[in-house]
């Protein structure tokens, strides 16, 4: 049984940091591939960043690119999504998201993970 559990969520002025962290529940963490997601009001879930079983290697949307930095901490079973520079059109609900295979091949596409968070809301004011 996997379960992922977002917490960092909330609410914050343009220009304003958040950190999100998903802890993971399952003995294989340090073989998944970790992606994050987020779905705003009205519209499709998009790929935000992923990173790769040991964290060497990450991805990211261009949208957040230089603003985002995705890690993670196979010790602790948790991935970190540090958000910085935040817009409000960054505004959305973030899920984290774990792909068993490991391999990282499509991390941008949503249908390779097969187990998701419950999501956590951010809100970016202007």
């Amino acid at each position: 049984q996997v379960q992922l559990v977002e917490s960092g969520g909330g609410w914050v002025q343009a220009g304003g940091s958040l950190r999100l962290s998903c802890a993971a529940a399952g003995r294989a963490f340090s073989s998944w591939t970790m992606g994050g997601f987020r779905q705003a009001p009205g519209k499709g879930r998009k790929f935000v960043a992923a990173v790769s079983q040991s964290g060497g290697q990450t991805y990211y949307a261009d949208s957040v690119r230089g603003r985002f930095t995705i890690s993670r901490d196979n010790a602790k079973n948790t991935v970190y999504l540090q958000m910085n520079s935040l817009k409000p059109e960054d505004t959305a609900v973030y899920y984290c998201a774990a792909d068993p295979r490991g391999t990282g091949l499509y991390y941008y596409n949503s249908y390779r993970y097969d187990y998701w968070g419950q999501g956590t809301q951010v809100t970016v004011s202007s």
